[in-house]
């Protein structure tokens, strides 16, 4: 309780500035913020605050120091809430970043749902086709789809991504329709060129084992956008997730070719860095978008 209630009055008076507005608001004596500080610092072997008759500033250790006891704090107030009567009541700034294609189509329209039923949190959303480093950023949650690399992070998968083969009509009236994924060396291939995406190639289940390809390209881009709008102007084929197809290939603008070969499905996860208490406005985010998503109708439908 002692080193509780030192770090609740060292954040008091880093937020408010001095020692007397933290006294004021916890309604004791300066003095008592004052020991409780001395006692902090003494255990901690460190200066976290300098103190003049006019004024207190963080040192650089003491400003390290006061973003944990930040996060803490929040994460101790979170809990309490997630149990106190009335129920689960979540509060605080929540950072999320999602693949920028996916994050637009699927990931924004959750948000103002979610701000919805949890109006003291405010959130941030980032979206970016880069691998971003959650810890070193400040983010609290991504989302990202496919495999995913070995990490000190931790993941929950949300729900199942599919990878299609497909083109446009007027592609296939004029190059074929391939039978085999061999036969994708003669055809035009429109590929991703960022290192951080599809790093094995094109994967499909041929004889029972799994196979990953490298189609060659003569355009490639590393905008899943721009590879888009390139297969449906007839430029060739693209392996594309089913989230970003499927409403075309439900209006016949494109066609799937080699489906009889498809890999098995990889995964869309929320993924977190390692905390022993994960803060309550994180939990439920995860928990709202591993709903939404489980959601078949969520997802548009796929013809035939």
């Amino acid at each position: 309780m002692d080193r509780l209630k030192q770090i609740e009055s060292f954040a008091a008076v880093a937020a408010k500035g001095s020692l007397t507005a933290a006294a004021r608001a916890e309604d004791v004596a300066p003095a008592v913020i004052g020991r409780r500080i001395d006692a902090l610092e003494e255990r901690l072997g460190v200066k976290l605050l300098l103190r003049t008759t006019r004024r207190v500033t963080l040192t650089h250790e003491g400003s390290a120091f006061l973003e944990d006891c930040q996060r803490v704090l929040a994460d101790l107030a979170n809990a309490e809430a997630s149990v106190s009567a009335g129920g689960v009541k979540a509060s605080g700034h929540l950072r999320i970043t999602a693949p920028a294609g996916f994050g637009r189509r699927h990931v924004a329209p959750l948000v103002p749902r979610f701000i919805a039923q949890h109006p003291d949190v405010s959130l941030s959303l980032n979206l970016s086709d880069r691998v971003v480093d959650l810890v070193n950023e400040g983010m609290d949650c991504a989302v990202r789809v496919g495999d995913l690399p070995d990490s000190g992070l931790v993941s929950v998968r949300l729900a199942d991504n599919r990878r299609l083969c497909v083109a446009a009509p007027a592609y296939l009236q004029r190059a074929g329709v391939p039978a085999t994924p061999a036969e994708l060396a003669r055809h035009a291939c429109l590929t991703l060129s960022s290192d951080a995406s599809q790093p094995r190639g094109w994967a499909f289940q041929v004889d029972g084992a799994l196979t990953h390809l490298r189609p060659g390209a003569q355009i490639d881009c590393n905008d899943g956008q721009v590879l888009h709008d390139w297969c449906l102007q007839g430029l060739g084929i693209a392996w594309r997730s089913t989230w970003e197809v499927e409403a075309e290939v439900a209006n016949g603008t494109l066609q799937v070719v080699l489906d009889e070969f498809a890999a098995p499905p990889n995964g869309i996860y929320a993924v977190f860095p390692q905390r022993k208490h994960l803060p309550l406005r994180v939990r439920l985010w995860i928990d709202f978008i591993k709903h939404s998503f489980a959601d078949p109708a969520f997802w548009p439908r796929r013809s035939g």
